[in-house]
């Protein structure tokens, strides 16, 4: 099984699109090729596939790096299933992942939800959906500044709080405080948990 993330950015047109747009790509570059594992397309829409124990800090780095610019937000619907066929383009691509993460992103816009999953499983749907509609009342409001040291952690969690410290100019008692504000901990704890109900499938 692989897992596709469908998303797209709430208020795109709030923002400069060169601005998040670059970003963003330069995330999915350090991940994977394009087109054949994943694209922008209709302007702020977007599909990338993975591992599926990938998933929680995938999305972890995808909304944090977005939620860095104000106004900005993003919707993720996650499709865990089978690839029956891989195009060279990810938006050509077939399989119950790619169904269950497209048809999962229309749902959740008319639900007015951020965050959802889909797998073949009802019951891993059921804890793990629960589990992400308590997580996007904290994810969708980070702030910028909360948002840019949940990125940076999530990218390299080798880093120390002193590092960091010095590649933000603030200090070390400052890293410590916005990590506490984040629920930092709390977040490593839920990825260690995604994993492990993940790999029941």
């Amino acid at each position: 099984m692989i897992a596709v993330i469908t998303g797209d950015i709430i208020n795109s047109q709030q923002a400069e699109a060169e601005l998040w747009m670059q970003k963003l790509k330069t995330l999915f570059r350090s991940w994977a090729q394009t087109p054949s594992e994943w694209e922008i397309y209709r302007g702020d829409e977007f599909q990338y596939k993975c591992a599926i124990d990938e998933v929680f800090t995938k999305i972890i780095l995808i909304k944090s790096l977005v939620k860095t610019f104000e106004n900005l937000d993003v919707r993720l619907a996650v499709g865990i299933g089978t690839e029956i066929f891989s195009s060279e383009k990810i938006t050509e691509s077939n399989g119950s992942a790619y169904v269950n993460s497209g048809r999962l992103l229309n749902e959740i816009k008319l639900n007015g939800r951020t965050l959802a999953i889909k797998t073949p499983n009802e019951n891993i749907n059921t804890d793990l959906n629960i589990l992400f509609q308590w997580t996007s009342l904290d994810f969708d409001s980070w702030t910028a500044v909360s948002a840019e040291i949940i990125h940076i952690f999530a990218q390299d969690s080798t880093l120390s709080q002193e590092q960091v410290a010095n590649q933000l100019n603030i200090s070390q008692s400052s890293v410590s405080q916005r990590l506490k504000r984040v629920n930092y901990d709390l977040i490593t704890m839920t990825d260690t948990y995604f994993r492990k109900k993940i790999s029941q499938l």
